[in-house]
């Protein structure tokens, strides 16, 4: 065989494709897809008992945690955001990074050669040019070795997959950087507000099994100043992004087939973030959930019977067949919240080694009231193919 450099783009790499997938599986729950968006072991207890697992009541210290965790079997870094061009265009982007572990921690042994890797690198990067109403994607593969792709805390955050990467600047600024074909994106990206733990104090349920869980915050507002070029058109751009970061060793439960992941940017400089896990026979798994991140930080759980996700409208994908959801109404009743959002494009799946939807979206509404709008982010999986059946 060759060496996963060589072959990381090619579609005849099966297993090793697999193993990088099924770190989707809890990636807007990301994840969650998002971006979501995802973790792949075929059950639980399939899970070697080498591997850490997440439990309650972990701590977490920052910015170290920005960083990897090898001692869990799956992480992935998500970023996604909407920016405006100097001269009126709108685009959104994806950048992110999965990381699965071949070899627990404790069995690693050192090797003679720069080439010796113990964790597989997958990335995705897209941009959707509003304007041309065009969305562009693409996918790489790597090994964690030579310098190739990796991940690393020491001297300061970073992770990458040969020049698609995420880099931490002297002044604790992040640059993200990624080109392929004719599209280029590179922005530079400043923290406005503290990381958001998810679920309970950043230990994320997604199922009822001991170990179905994740280790999940996302940073909801970060300010983004840069370029993005498409061809031979080239914009100055700013806006906001969104990061999530998980790790964890686990497994979608018997029957949860797919998610729906939002994250949302609202104008008056609140963010929310839910999503529904689907279930084999239509109803929402009980183990979805939410938060909203008040303008101030302050942090309101939200459950899966406190929100309300009505799909308006379907797009049906000319590569994959799969029907999607294409507009929806949101309600959040203890917070007084109804939004309407809608796809800024319709057609934003990446036709990669498995199909999800992953766009930029735009949405009105109220709160206690008030008229609100915003941006945002929603990842689907499970449309095109069941994810618990894959894995």
């Amino acid at each position: 065989m060759q060496p996963l450099f060589f072959v990381k783009r090619t579609r005849s790499w099966r297993a090793y494709l697999l193993v990088l997938i099924g770190a989707f599986v809890l990636s807007a729950c990301s994840n969650t897809a998002a971006g979501p968006t995802t973790q792949l072991i075929g059950a639980v207890d399939e899970v070697p008992d080498t591997f850490a697992r997440a439990a309650a009541g972990r701590e977490f210290v920052f910015p170290a945690d920005h960083g990897p965790h090898p001692e869990y079997q799956t992480e992935w870094w998500y970023y996604t955001g909407n920016l405006d061009a100097d001269t009126g265009e709108h685009f959104g982007y994806q950048l992110t990074f999965f990381r699965r572990s071949l070899i627990p921690v404790a069995e690693q042994v050192d090797r003679d050669t720069a080439w010796g890797a113990n964790d597989i690198y997958m990335a995705h990067f897209a941009v959707t040019d509003v304007a041309d109403n065009n969305y562009r994607a693409f996918e790489r593969f790597a090994r964690g070795a030579a310098d190739v792709a990796g991940s690393t805390n020491d001297p300061a955050y970073a992770v990458w997959l040969e020049d698609w990467q995420v880099q931490t600047n002297p002044d604790g600024t992040v640059h993200l950087y990624a080109a392929q074909e004719e599209v280029v994106l590179d922005l530079q990206l400043t923290i406005r507000k503290a990381p958001v733990l998810q679920g309970i104090d950043g230990y994320s349920q997604k199922g009822p099994d001991p170990g179905n869980a994740s280790y999940y915050y996302s940073l909801t507002r970060q300010e983004s100043v840069g370029t993005i070029a498409v061809g031979d058109r080239r914009f100055a751009v700013t806006g906001e992004s969104w990061m999530d970061h998980e790790f964890s060793t686990s497994a979608l439960s018997e029957g949860q087939i797919g998610w729906d992941w939002f994250s949302l940017q609202v104008d008056d400089q609140t963010e929310l973030m839910f999503f529904h896990i689907r279930r084999d026979d239509g109803s929402i798994d009980p183990f979805s959930s939410g938060t909203f991140v008040a303008s101030d930080g302050k942090l309101t759980k939200l459950n899966e019977a406190d929100f309300e996700i009505v799909v308006t409208d379907t797009w049906r994908s000319p590569r994959s067949d799969a029907e999607y959801p294409a507009a929806w109404d949101i309600e959040i009743p203890s917070l007084e919240i109804a939004l309407s959002l809608e796809p800024f494009i319709a057609d934003q799946e990446l036709a990669v080694s498995y199909a999800y939807w992953e766009g930029a979206v735009k949405f009105e509404g109220t709160r206690a009231g008030s008229s609100i709008s915003g941006v945002g982010y929603v990842e689907m999986t499970g449309y095109a193919g069941s994810m618990e059946g894959q894995f």
